[in-house]
């Protein structure tokens, strides 16, 4: 994609929510046209009259006969709703310069307790959703000019953790999906497609998850604001590239999970226990948002804030696990027993 200088047409879904209504916020303040998209109509009113003010105070005003901001409620998990999407935004604004995919639902629990349907729907929405918004996106950039599609991962694409088997299988597609598309797109000039993979992040996505672990779930730390991956949105819009990860502790996860396997799963089930889990319980299993929204839990930020006193003790931690399993794996090869 040609990089622009000048106000875009970007569509950017899971726009009511987390880090896509942060790089609306972002976008807005940059003076491009916004096409939101997000299942919760109400969700998506406040953000365009956030976006609104936002623009206007940055003295940018729209074109003549061209909203600013279009607001359009979309399902990714249903593809005919996506494809109505690119239709509209077309339609009024005669192109798609950019999208910016960032929607996704999780359920808490162990595998055999997640309800079948449930899971279905996760992977649904994360991974499905996402091949029905890039097939929509790239057709729509070989058409016109080219475009830019940038996907949210995660860190859990790379890694593993127990009690999300349906998110953390989704986002395996998600990165595998992304991957092959930049393979399939290297030689098509214009177009360009890139993956942000965020660590713990402080949105809502945690507090409105479907639970069966009776307790609410919450980020890992260290937890990073949204409005960090919204930056790293925008400069990937204006310089492309691959891939890039945000969260200082994602290259420690990936090389624990990838070069010491044995390791990692020792300590990350406790780990995950202790800082993936909050202590607020949640008694009854529920859905939260996973078949429907939630908007009064919608917003920009979730209610963790960046909690760096739990990455201290959560060092602790960890180095205190790897102690005691190094301790076990010297005592049991002392022992002539097999080890990890």
């Amino acid at each position: 994609m040609p990089r622009h200088t000048g106000a875009r047409v970007v569509i950017i879904l899971g726009a009511s929510s987390g880090i896509g209504r942060a790089t609306a916020h972002a976008l807005a303040r940059r003076g491009d046209t916004l096409v939101l998209a997000a299942r919760s109509v109400e969700g998506l009113a406040e953000v365009e009259r956030e976006c609104l003010a936002l623009a206007e105070r940055a003295g940018h005003q729209p074109g003549p006969g061209e909203p600013r901001v279009l607001t359009v409620p979309t399902d990714v998990s249903h593809r005919d709703a996506v494809e109505r999407l690119f239709t509209a935004a077309s339609a009024l604004y005669g192109r798609v310069d950019a999208v910016v995919h960032a929607p996704a639902v999780v359920a808490y629990g162990r595998f055999e307790e997640v309800p079948a349907d449930v899971f279905d729907h996760v992977v649904a929405v994360d991974l499905t959703g996402t091949a029905n918004v890039a097939r929509e996106a790239l057709r729509h950039f070989r058409a016109g000019d080219g475009g830019h599609l940038v996907v949210v991962g995660s860190l859990l694409g790379k890694v593993v953790t127990p009690w999300m088997s349906s998110y953390v299988t989704s986002k395996w597609g998600v990165h595998g999906l992304v991957r092959t598309l930049q393979a399939e797109v290297r030689h098509v000039p214009g177009i360009e497609v890139s993956l942000v993979s965020p660590g713990g992040v402080d949105t809502p996505i945690y507090a409105q998850a479907a639970s069966y672990a009776r307790r609410e779930g919450r980020p890992p730390p260290p937890v990073d604001r949204p409005e960090k991956v919204a930056r790293a949105i925008v400069r990937l819009l204006g310089r492309p590239r691959r891939e890039t990860s945000v969260g200082p502790a994602n290259h420690l996860y990936t090389f624990g999970f990838r070069f010491v396997p044995g390791v990692f799963d020792v300590i990350v089930a406790p780990v995950m226990s202790r800082f993936g889990l909050s202590g607020t319980p949640s008694p009854e299993p529920h859905t939260g948002n996973v078949f429907a929204p939630l908007p009064l839990g919608e917003s920009v930020h979730g209610k963790w804030g960046r909690h760096w006193q739990r990455w201290v003790v959560f060092a602790g931690s960890v180095a205190g696990t790897a102690a005691t399993v190094a301790g076990v794996r010297r005592a049991a090869r002392g022992s002539g027993s097999g080890g990890l």
